[in-house]
């Protein structure tokens, strides 16, 4: 993938009336991305999603996390999502989404105001729960998209909105496909 020029903050702060219009209840799933082992990515048309191994084919058990007491994977933290409109906004091509390194990639408003932790969401035939742990941009975040990216998602704004992203787990397994519906269902 080559190297692209890294937006400015004027320049993502722009996108953010596009972002704003992302659906409240009815998304749609349009990218589905593997972590098989670190820094290697799959993109699959399908896949499972299982309860005790998240996105089946995923690294997220064998690695671990560094804030859990015994260095496990955090059952909080077994997806990650990331809204659609900002990570073309911020990665500019397609080819370039898979870096951030998130698993699912839906077109509907991630705001902790639309989708507060226990919400759920039904993609195919799973079912996700938003969890309450942050997803914030990290180092590997920065040099792939710039600074001024880091601070755009990691801004008040951005905290609000959620642009870095959520966090979720699932609570009923089942297969999703890039074009499936992301329905919020209601309580």
């Amino acid at each position: 993938m080559a190297d692209m020029k890294h937006l400015t903050t004027i320049e993502l702060e722009a996108g953010l009336n596009e972002i704003r219009q992302s659906p409240l209840d009815d998304g749609v799933l349009k990218l589905i991305v593997r972590r098989p082992q670190v820094g290697a990515r799959e993109v699959v048309e399908e896949a499972q999603l299982d309860l005790s191994e998240g996105l089946v084919g995923d690294n997220w058990r064998i690695r671990g996390a560094s804030n859990t007491f015994d260095g496990s994977a955090h059952p909080e933290m077994q997806l990650n999502i990331m809204n659609v409109r900002v990570i073309a906004l911020v990665a500019g091509t397609d080819e370039r989404w898979q870096l951030a390194g998130d698993q699912l990639f839906i077109d509907i408003d991630l705001s902790a105001d639309n989708l507060p932790p226990t919400t759920r969401l039904a993609l195919g035939s799973a079912i996700v729960e938003v969890t309450a742990q942050p997803h914030t941009g990290c180092v590997k975040f920065k040099a792939r998209f710039g600074s001024d990216a880091m601070k755009f998602v990691n801004s008040a704004v951005g905290k609000e909105l959620r642009l870095r992203g959520i966090n979720a787990k699932v609570v009923q397994g089942g297969v999703i496909r890039v074009g499936d519906r992301a329905k919020k269902l209601r309580p």
